[in-house]
Formats: C-alpha cells, sequence, structure tokens
C-alpha cells in the first residue's frame, strides 16, 4: 500500500467517523499541528481524543469538496478543496510526514485568517 493510500484510508476513516481505525496508522509519538491553534497535540492518544470534538475544530457546516494526494519520499500532502456555511470554496493543504509506514506528524496549512473567519 503506497503512503499516499494510507492518507486517503484515514480521510475515509474521518468520513465515517470511524476515528479508532485512523489513529492505528499513526505512530504513539505522533504530533500534530494546525496554524491558528495555540496548542500542539502530541501523542496519539492526544490526538484521538481531540477527534472526539471534531465538530468544534472545524468550521460550522465544513464539508470537503475535493482531495488529491501528493507523494513523496516519507511525506504526502492533502491538497483539500472545501466550503463551510460562512465560506464559499478554498483549500488547504495537509502534510503527513511518515517512518516506518506510520505517520509521525501532520501538519495543516491554511489561511488562518480565513478560517478564523469560518466560525
Amino acid at each position: 500500500m503506497s503512503l499516499a493510500d494510507i492518507v486517503q484510508r484515514g480521510w475515509e476513516a474521518i468520513g465515517a467517523g470511524d476515528f479508532d481505525s485512523l489513529v492505528t496508522d499513526y505512530v504513539e509519538e505522533m504530533t500534530f499541528i494546525m496554524p491558528g491553534q495555540a496548542d500542539v497535540l502530541e501523542g496519539r492518544q492526544a490526538f484521538r481524543s481531540a477527534l472526539n470534538d471534531l465538530g468544534g475544530i472545524l468550521p460550522p457546516g465544513f464539508e470537503i469538496t475535493g482531495l488529491r494526494q501528493i507523494e513523496g519520499e516519507n511525506e504526502v500532502v492533502s491538497i483539500v478543496e472545501w466550503k463551510s456555511d460562512k465560506v464559499a470554496g478554498s483549500q488547504l493543504s495537509v502534510l503527513f510526514r511518515f517512518e516506518g509506514g506510520k505517520i509521525f506528524e501532520e501538519r495543516w496549512f491554511v489561511d488562518t485568517l480565513q478560517w478564523k473567519s469560518a466560525f
């Protein structure tokens, strides 16, 4: 299975609300970073716990309208097209860094001003 396939499987797990399956593709000592948030999540358990409040993390009405993966050496970038109640359409990217076939870092790149205005 390619790294891009692993990332795609993760997006599908999020869509299905299957967070327990999602986190199996992450190392225990993983890091999650999202611009505009004060806290960086350290560790798979903290990441899994945060997923329980996914509705509070994403803007109201958040919907992925397009998704594609770009795979490099030990990394995948997802280009995410999205919309929400207050944003008619935009894009963001997410970098997934891998070690031994597992994700050790997930880093979101968003227009922080637009993202904050979406809430």
